[in-house]
C-alpha cells in the first residue's frame, strides 16, 4: 500500500510559513492535500486565513488547527490522532502538511511517524524550514522576538523552553530544504552572508533556497521522497541529550502478566491502571493463546495501541512482558496486580 508523503514546515513566528501553505493550496492542481496547523491561542488565526484563499484544497475538512499547545509537546494527545483520522479518509489523500508552531522542534513529530499506527500508512516526505531573512540578517531569529516569547508564556503544554538559537539550530539540523524568505529585502552581500551562516549549520544533502512572497513552485516543496522517519540519526536534535540526564526522576519495571486470553479486557485493565497511577508509557508484548503470532502494545498516556507483529519463534519462550514507565514512586506492586 502506498505512503501518504507529509511535509513538515517549520519555522518562527513571522518567518512565511502560512503564506507557504496558502501558495501549496493555491498551486495543488487537484491533489488533495490537508492541511495542519499549529499555531495557537491568540495567534490561532492561520486556519481562517487557510479558509479563506478559496481554493479546493482550503475546504474546511482539509484544514485542521491543533491549539492545544506546541505541538512537539502534545504529540500523542493532539498529533497523533489528527494524523490517523486524516489517514484513514477516503478516497486516500495525496499529501499531508504540517504546519508548527515557532516554537516547535521537529524532530519529535518525525519520530511520531514511527508510531506503529502511522508508520506503515504515512512517511515524511520532507522537512521545510522556513528562516526570516531580514530578521537574522540583523541579528534576530524572528521579526518579532516579543511576540514569538508572549507565544511561549501562552503555551502551558510546553514541556521545553530551549533557548531560541537552540530552536533555531535543531530546525535547521532536521531540515531537508530551507528557505530563506523575503530574500528580494536583502541586497546581495547580505544576501551571500545570512546563506553562509545557514548553510554552517546544515546536515548534508539539505538543500537552501531563497524565496520571496512563499512563491516556491510545488516540485520543490512536495516529492523530496527524504522519508525522514527512517533518517532521524542524520538529524542531531538538543533535546537528543535530555534522555542522558535525570533519569533519577522516573522508575520503569517488567510486569509480566502471563497469557492474555481477551486482550479487550487486559486492554481495559491498562488502560484503568495507566490513569489511576500516572503512568508515562507502556510497551511490550503479550501471549494471546491459539495465536501464533505475538501481540505488541505500545501505550503514551492514555493513548494504547496493539497489533500483531510477528510470529513466536520456534525456541522463543511465549511470555507476556510489559515495560511501564513513570515518574519516581511508582507502585509496581499495585501496578502488577491491577495487570495480573
Amino acid at each position: 500500500m502506498k505512503k501518504v508523503p507529509a511535509t513538515v514546515v517549520t519555522g518562527f513566528l513571522g518567518a512565511g510559513k502560512t503564506t507557504l501553505l496558502r501558495r501549496i493550496a493555491e498551486r495543488a492542481n487537484g491533489r488533495r492535500i490537508a492541511f495542519v496547523i499549529n499555531e495557537f491561542g491568540a495567534l490561532g488565526m492561520d486556519r481562517e486565513i487557510m479558509l479563506g484563499c478559496g481554493e479546493d484544497a482550503c475546504a474546511p475538512g482539509d484544514v485542521v488547527e491543533l491549539a492545544n499547545g506546541c505541538i512537539c509537546c502534545t504529540v500523542a494527545d493532539d498529533f497523533l490522532p489528527t494524523l490517523e483520522a486524516l489517514l484513514a479518509r477516503e478516497p486516500a489523500l495525496d499529501h499531508i502538511v504540517i504546519e508548527t508552531s515557532g516554537l516547535a522542534l521537529p524532530k519529535p513529530l518525525v519520530q511520531a511517524f514511527n508510531w506503529p499506527g502511522v508508520k506503515a500508512r504515512a512517511t515524511v516526505d520532507g522537512v521545510v524550514t522556513l528562516v526570516d531573512g531580514p530578521a537574522l540578517a540583523s541579528g534576530r531569529f524572528a521579526d518579532d522576538e516579543d511576540a514569538l516569547a508572549a507565544q511561549r508564556a501562552a503555551d502551558p503544554a510546553l514541556d521545553h523552553d530551549n533557548p531560541l538559537e537552540e530552536v533555531f539550530t535543531d530546525q535547521l539540523a532536521c531540515a531537508d530544504l530551507v528557505l530563506l524568505t523575503k530574500a528580494d529585502a536583502l541586497d546581495n552581500a547580505t544576501r551571500r552572508r545570512v546563506e553562509g551562516e545557514i548553510s554552517a549549520k546544515l546536515r548534508g544533502g539539505a538543500k537552501l533556497v531563497a524565496a520571496s512572497h512563499g512563491d516556491v513552485p510545488l516540485d520543490v516543496l512536495l516529492g523530496i521522497d527524504a522519508a525522514a522517519e527512517d533518517d532521524l540519526a542524520t538529524r542531531p536534535s538538543h533535546a537528543d541529550a535530555e534522555g542522558e540526564h535525570d533519569h533519577d526522576d522516573f522508575d520503569s519495571f517488567v510486569v509480566e502478566p502471563g497469557t492474555i486470553a481477551d486482550p479487550d479486557t487486559f486492554e481495559a485493565r491498562l488502560r484503568a491502571a495507566i490513569e489511576r497511577h500516572d503512568v508515562l508509557r507502556a510497551k511490550g508484548f503479550l501471549d494471546v493463546p491459539g495465536k501464533p503470532m505475538r501481540l505488541a502494545v505500545q501505550a503514551v498516556g492514555p493513548r494504547i495501541e496493539r497489533y500483531f507483529d510477528r510470529a513466536w519463534a520456534k525456541d522463543e519462550p511465549r511470555t507476556s512482558r510489559i515495560v511501564v514507565i513513570g515518574r519516581k514512586g511508582l507502585d509496581a506492586a499495585a501496578i502488577r496486580a491491577a495487570l495480573a
